[in-house]
């Protein structure tokens, strides 16, 4: 019997395609994952870049109410202390109760208005325009209705 070259099953001429063809199939994989990430991550800021708006927030026991924001006029007792005031500065009211410790009514208003440098409050005050959530705007207007408000910056 003639002497025969060893038989290797599976190697041969198609054993470099079948490496090429697993690369690509491996880069495949690895540029979708990179594509699902980069749209998770920049989705929404794609849009916005689009000018889209953004999607509305999921309703949910995780999701924050949506809280409003209302103008409340304020008057601040002090003229001189609402002069230093600049539209966009953040402050605290303070109520000055008589008999007890002074408290504060809202922490953190963005003051929305002031008046005009040659406005003068006639009756010894000078009116705010705050931007704050509507309870502390009608907590604002019971308690500036019968004891004198004060302002600090923040």
């Amino acid at each position: 019997m003639p002497e025969f070259a060893p038989l290797r099953v599976g190697r041969g001429p198609g054993r470099l395609r079948r490496a090429v063809r697993r690369r690509r199939r491996v880069a495949g994989v690895g540029l979708a994952v990179a594509a699902a990430a980069a749209l998770a991550a920049g989705g929404t800021e794609a849009r916005a870049q689009r000018g889209e708006a953004p999607p509305p927030p999921r309703p949910g026991p995780s999701a924050a109410p949506v809280v409003r924001l209302v103008s409340a006029p304020v008057r601040i007792a002090d003229a001189a202390t609402v002069r230093l005031l600049r539209v966009g500065d953040r402050v605290d009211v303070v109520a000055a109760e008589r008999g007890g410790p002074p408290r504060v009514v809202a922490a953190g208003a963005r003051v929305a208005g002031v008046p005009d440098r040659d406005e003068e409050g006639t009756d010894g005050g000078a009116l705010v325009v705050l931007s704050v959530p509507r309870d502390t705007a009608r907590q604002l207007v019971g308690v500036g209705a019968v004891t004198p408000l004060a302002v600090t910056l923040c």
